[in-house]
């Protein structure tokens, strides 16, 4: 294994499992498939194409190598802090109290929900 895959290696978490599909019996009875969670990210990968457990390993940790290279590379969005104008804010509010208005004239005065 070359080393910058073992040094990648060292940052994932490794499952191994049974592969699902077609393949016959030999696919039901070898663990090959190879589930590689990549912890500081949070990328999965996971192998079954080959028969063996080693290659899908090697396969799995040059593809989560290749979408950790493209997700460098893209621009990464600044946190921005949103807040509304003052005139927004006073116009949602006015909205707020003319329909709480509409709803008590709706109320008849017997109902006893109204908060007066």
């Amino acid at each position: 294994m070359r080393e910058e895959l073992a040094e990648l290696l060292r940052d994932c978490l490794v499952r191994r499992s049974r592969g699902s599909g077609p393949g016959g019996q030999h696919r039901n009875v070898t663990e090959s498939r190879v589930d590689v969670l990549h912890l500081p990210s949070g990328l999965r990968v996971v192998c079954d194409e080959t028969r063996s457990q080693h290659q899908n390993l090697e396969l799995a940790l040059e593809r989560l190598a290749q979408r950790l290279e493209a997700a460098s590379r893209v621009a990464i969005p600044r946190v921005t802090r949103h807040t509304r104008l003052r005139r927004v804010k006073e116009r949602i509010l006015s909205d707020k109290r003319r329909n709480s208005q509409v709803k008590k004239n709706r109320r008849s005065p017997g109902d006893g929900g109204g908060h007066d």
